[in-house]
């Protein structure tokens, strides 16, 4: 390849991830609400592990808007595989505690307090992106406790849903099956999109990883504001 060839592939990339940009303002929009139209009474054990599997899956995609950014911006200051998944495993093993003590009961965690947490954990991360050049080690620990706080706001949504008494603990682990299923996902489309051909690049920093963390720092910073003054 010419020397002059890096700079219209920066330019190539920089332009698909700009695409990216529209999509991320969306994610300002509110959510919408899980909504479980079934007798679980008549159901199965398989038919309802299934059943919270998929819920856990579209609690991430497509409704868990906060969550997809927070996933995103986890993956783009490192955009390699083996680096974000065991940032992955960490907020999955975090969120799951917190998940399985608010569903027995043993916690109660307040959606006022936890939402506008959430907002800032991601907030957070976009700054560290845009801040720092390289992964830091203490970064799984943040992540770790991110994942705690994120596994709260996950009991929000099983709590309005609740689960069957004939095998509680076993959808307990089948919503969390589909909430890391979905957060996989996340991580395997933007590694497809961008980090597979960009991740070596050496404008990939300024052209990827600082425009996308600058928009999700703002929609960040908006839910912030809207759930600790409007909500």
């Amino acid at each position: 390849m010419s020397l002059t060839a890096g700079p219209f592939w920066g330019r190539k990339w920089a332009r698909r991830a700009a695409l990216l940009l529209p999509a991320l303002v969306l994610l300002a929009l509110p959510a919408a609400a899980h909504v479980l139209n079934t007798d679980l009474s008549k159901l199965s054990r398989t038919e309802i592990f299934w059943t919270y599997l998929q819920l856990g899956f579209t609690h991430i995609i497509p409704l868990g808007f906060d969550h997809i950014l927070f996933i995103i911006s986890l993956y783009i200051l490192e955009p390699r595989l083996k680096p974000v998944l065991l940032q992955a495993t960490a907020f999955t093993v975090a969120h799951s505690i917190t998940l399985g003590l608010a569903m027995y009961g043993l916690i109660q965690p307040l959606p006022a307090v936890i939402e506008p947490i959430i907002a800032l954990s991601i907030l957070f991360v976009a700054i560290e992106n845009i801040i720092t050049d390289r992964l830091n080690p203490w970064r799984v620990a943040v992540v770790f406790g991110f994942g705690l706080v994120h596994g709260m706001g996950f009991a929000s949504a099983l709590t309005g849903l609740g689960l069957p008494p004939k095998d509680y603990f076993g959808s307990l682990i089948s919503f969390n099956v589909g909430v890391e299923a979905g957060q996989v996902a996340v991580i395997l489309l933007c590694w497809a999109l961008v980090g597979r051909w960009a991740a070596h690049k050496t404008w990939y920093k300024q052209r990827v990883v600082v425009p996308v963390s600058v928009v999700i720092g703002l929609v960040a910073a908006y839910w912030t504001v809207e759930r600790v003054f409007f909500s």
